[in-house]
């Protein structure tokens, strides 16, 4: 399936939550993840419900009709159809959002963000769950240097305020970290988690 979307931060993100879902093998949706309270299965559900969330405050959808930060890790569908609709639904309504719009609704307080930092930040969870998925199963990580360049530069705008909330403390940086490294210690995730 295309993600094709005038944003490529998002797209490049959709891309590497699909191929993730799509290398999950059929016995590993239980195994745990980097989000400690929550199996492979609640990381995709959470992840497509935020993907529903961002479209439907952008007018496309309803959004998920449950709450993404209490996932049951009960699907309605297959997994990877579910994770196809978000996507798809996602890059819909951004795909009628302007680079220049000075300001676009979005889920995260205060509700509202330039539109290319608003691309970001749903870039963002798309891309880091895509990480939570393929490392507790075992893939190779999605996240590129340059990908994870443009994410952490986003991040930087808006985590702080929901770091008690979405996001857990920041990891302590060490020379040498890589640009991946760096995000995901900024997002509170150790790179060398193993399941």
């Amino acid at each position: 399936m295309s993600t094709s979307t005038n944003w490529p931060v998002l797209a490049q993100s959709h891309d590497a939550l699909l191929t993730a879902v799509r290398g999950v093998a059929p016995g590993d949706w239980e195994r745990s993840t980097p989000c400690a309270e929550w199996n492979v299965l609640q990381v995709l559900q959470h992840a497509a419900g935020d993907q529903l969330g961002y479209a439907a405050f952008l007018g496309e959808g309803a959004g998920p009709g449950y709450d993404p930060f209490a996932p049951s890790g009960k699907l309605d569908d297959e997994p990877l159809a579910v994770a196809e609709a978000a996507v798809r639904t996602a890059a819909a309504a951004w795909s009628r959002v302007a680079a220049d719009q000075a300001e676009v609704p979005v889920p995260l307080p205060p509700n509202k963000m330039p539109a290319a930092l608003g691309a970001s930040a749903c870039a963002l969870d798309a891309a880091v769950h895509a990480w939570d998925i393929a490392v507790a199963t075992g893939q190779p990580s999605p996240l590129t240097p340059e990908l994870a360049t443009e994410l952490l530069a986003a991040a930087r705008q808006f985590v702080e305020p929901l770091r008690a909330f979405a996001f857990a403390p920041v990891v302590q940086e060490e020379p040498g970290d890589d640009a991946v490294a760096e995000l995901l210690k900024y997002l509170g995730r150790r790179p060398d988690w193993a399941a």
